[in-house]
């Protein structure tokens, strides 16, 4: 009897040690198993939104020169990256045959020129000899017959159409002597522009054939020491935003892959209506203007660009992170688990697509993206916070609205354990 007490009260006192850490075991438990938030706090400063492309520099103006007599060049005087001036000299053309031509023609001319002289003293002659012809009739008529008389005349209208046509020969004459003197100076090759030969297409010696179309020999590229042009190719649900960007007089950053510590900075200078369709995707160019006193930016490089199209400062912010989080319902309280219905993917599959709702409905619902919610730590579960949410960068977006203050932390996330 006594061993059975003696039992009796072991198990009771075992049952008495177990049930006082039961509660303590359980609460270890259930605090261990806790899910542990990643979270972020709403913070104020400046947001910056921006609009990315990519581009490529060019200068402003890329002016041809070519030639337009044919020839082998016999001095080339410029080479790559060169500064010239306008009308330096880039190249010259062997110009004998030119010359040759301009002496020919300047012979002609002095001959034209002494036809006229010749016809002019026939006509003053004739002239005289009419003159006095009429004057015998005037005494005497038989003295001069009536053929006599027009023998004389239209022997000085012969000599008035002669004198007509040696002038005519001389203005072809000096006509042909400017085209050969303007073919004479084709053979120099001269810069339209001041600026930088950026390309050339001959070298000493080659012989150049211009009869069929004009050969391009050099690209030179002025004032690229004071501005250079990045063609960008805008996607058009931004365009609208660059134009904004435009019109507020809005910078542009960008960096190039040859100095890659470097940010350089333009302007929007242009807005071209000329788009192009690729793979059903509408791009429209767009010109940033950027000074360029050190040469760094050279024709051909790529660069990558950051359009500013809205800014705000010392705003309250909040974490991209927070907006995007949404928490399983079982860590939710009771009363903002209605919030994350509609989240599934059968709901999403019950939804419209954008194609087959109407135009207002379209921008109703584009209305409301900026009504979203973010969630805060209430005890044991998640608290959802309304908010209105404005412009957005990389990392925060504005708060219009909201039940939040600075500082305040919001979750972003479940920590892995």
């Amino acid at each position: 009897m006594k061993t059975l007490l003696k039992i009796f009260v072991v198990l009771l006192i075992l049952g008495g040690i177990g049930a006082a850490a039961y509660w303590p075991a359980m609460a270890y438990w259930t605090q261990r198993n806790r899910p542990q938030w990643r979270t972020d706090q709403v913070v104020r400063g400046d947001i910056l939104a921006v609009v990315n492309a990519t581009g490529q520099v060019k200068p402003v103006l890329s002016v041809q020169v070519g030639a337009f007599v044919s020839g082998p060049i016999v001095e080339l005087p410029v080479e790559f990256n060169q500064e010239v001036k306008a009308n330096d000299l880039l190249a010259q053309i062997d110009k004998r045959i030119y010359q040759a031509n301009v002496d020919q023609e300047t012979a002609m001319l002095l001959i034209r020129q002494a036809e006229v002289k010749r016809v002019e003293a026939l006509l003053e002659q004739a002239r005289n000899d009419e003159k006095r012809g009429l004057a015998l009739r005037a005494r005497n008529e038989n003295f001069l017959s009536d053929a006599e008389r027009d023998q004389l005349m239209f022997n000085r209208m012969s000599l008035e159409a002669q004198l007509d046509v040696a002038r005519a020969s001389v203005r072809q004459a000096e006509a042909s002597l400017k085209n050969a003197q303007a073919n004479l100076d084709y053979t120099s090759i001269t810069s339209p522009v001041d600026g930088i030969v950026i390309d050339r297409k001959i070298d000493p010696g080659q012989t150049l054939a211009a009869q069929f179309q004009t050969p391009q020999l050099f690209v030179v590229a002025p004032k690229m020491r004071e501005k250079m042009h990045v063609h960008a190719l805008i996607d058009e649900a931004d365009i609208g935003l660059i134009r904004e960007a435009q019109k507020r007089g809005l910078s542009v950053d960008f960096t190039v892959d040859a100095y890659p510590d470097d940010l350089f900075q333009g302007t929007i200078e242009e807005i071209r209506y000329s788009s192009t369709t690729t793979q059903n995707v509408v791009t429209y160019p767009v010109l940033v203007a950027a000074a360029n006193p050190d040469l760094k930016l050279l024709p051909g490089m790529t660069a990558s660009l950051s359009f500013r199209v809205d800014q705000r400062p010392q705003v309250l912010r909040i974490p991209n992170a927070a907006l995007r989080f949404f928490p399983d319902a079982q860590f939710v309280r009771e009363e903002d688990r209605k919030l994350l219905e509609g989240v599934s993917s059968d709901s999403d599959k019950e939804k419209p697509t954008e194609q087959l709702i109407s135009a207002n409905e379209r921008a109703e619902a584009r209305r409301r993206r900026t009504q979203r919610h973010v969630w805060v730590e209430d005890g044991e579960s998640l608290k959802a916070v309304s908010v209105e949410v404005g412009l957005s960068d990389s990392r925060y977006t504005e708060l219009i609205t909201g039940d939040l203050q600075e500082d305040q932390t919001l979750v972003t996330g479940m920590k892995p354990k």
